[in-house]
């Protein structure tokens, strides 16, 4: 396993990231313990979840992969091996987060309430990584939206400040319920707003963004990408494989039984125009050169400059040993040059 350093702090994560929002909807307890089991086997040492999972999202299931980790935690009894990383939910209409029924909000009050019912649940005293889900302030889902719309990005006047937020976050880092601070789905602007306020403010900064990224999308190479090498606020990239849909099983229209977008019909993100053709020029790349897709697809992630760690998931073992060999695949100049090519042509279908 490599390792490479959080932000500015002082530790060492795993390129791969063990993802776990599958963990109580799609796999049972025993299926999330045996999962955690084999990766930290593999040299995994970090997870990541969310008190929104498992996906969907749903009152029925909110919580339950957080009580996975934490009953995890007390059967092996090695919390101090394993930097956890969780997120509070952003700007939200679900109600079923709060006590008093509100719509999410990254206000003081829910973000100390979310704080303390994800300790309880993960059955720790801290939080290695603490991540707002997505942003406050009204932004688009997705780092590549299909239009322009100067609408999507109009003030509410209710929004908590970003100097509220970090004020909140620093007080919990100086209680000791978290150690850092993460933000996800944010653009270059709102990371730069963090990075620039947390300094002005002497707050604690945010080390790291969790956006999409993936050979669908590779947005994040835009703007933040600079960010994230000049500012040490390295990418924990989410969907590597797209939703599963650069392994090339959901070609055609197929829906394998069992599979993500068969189950829930949530794959819209990865079902664009030109998905498919792109994802078939991918796998081509990938068939040529002898080598698995989904491998290929994560290998490439692991290799950026700017990622500090690939978040992974998988619904079964043989999923999971394949994702995490990844790390072990180099890619050869010639292909990664034909994936650029590639990208040349088809640019990034999906948001």
């Amino acid at each position: 396993m490599e390792y490479r350093r959080l932000g500015r702090t002082d530790l060492k994560v795993s390129v791969i990231c063990l993802g776990t929002m599958t963990w109580g909807e799609q796999n049972s307890e025993a299926e999330g313990h045996a999962q955690m089991d084999y990766a930290v086997g593999q040299g995994v040492n970090f997870f990541d979840t969310a008190e929104l999972y498992s996906i969907p999202p749903k009152p029925e299931t909110q919580g339950s992969t957080e009580r996975i980790i934490g009953s995890w935690f007390k059967a092996r009894g090695n919390r101090d091996r394993i930097i956890l990383a969780s997120k509070v939910c952003g700007r939200g209409g679900n109600t079923w987060f709060r006590d008093d029924g509100s719509p999410t909000r990254l206000t003081r009050k829910q973000i100390f309430e979310a704080v303390e019912k994800s300790l309880k649940r993960l059955q720790t005293d801290y939080i290695d990584l603490y991540q707002l889900h997505f942003p406050e302030r009204p932004v688009p889902w997705g780092s590549n939206p299909t239009r322009f719309a100067a609408s999507a990005y109009e003030r509410s006047a209710d929004e908590a400040s970003i100097p509220e937020q970090l004020d909140a976050l620093g007080e919990l880092v100086k209680a000791g319920k978290i150690r850092h601070l993460g933000l996800s789905n944010e653009s270059a602007w709102g990371t730069m707003r963090f990075v620039t306020d947390s300094e002005l403010r002497g707050t604690p900064r945010v080390q790291s963004i969790q956006n999409a990224y993936n050979l669908l999308n590779r947005t994040f190479e835009t703007a933040l990408a600079e960010v994230a090498i000049r500012e040490d606020v390295g990418l924990l990239a989410y969907s590597p494989l797209a939703q599963g849909y650069l392994t090339g099983k959901y070609l055609d229209g197929a829906r394998p039984a069992g599979a993500r977008t068969t189950l829930f019909d949530r794959g819209q993100r990865y079902q664009t125009a030109g998905a498919e053709e792109a994802t078939r020029r991918y796998i081509a790349v990938a068939r040529e050169a002898g080598l698995d897709p989904a491998q290929m697809a994560l290998a490439f992630v692991n290799s950026r400059a700017f990622v500090t760690a690939n978040i992974i998931g998988a619904t079964s073992m043989e999923q999971l040993r394949t994702d995490i060999a990844s790390i072990d695949l180099k890619l050869s100049p010639e292909v990664e040059a034909k994936i650029d090519a590639i990208h040349q042509l088809v640019g990034n279908p999906c948001p």
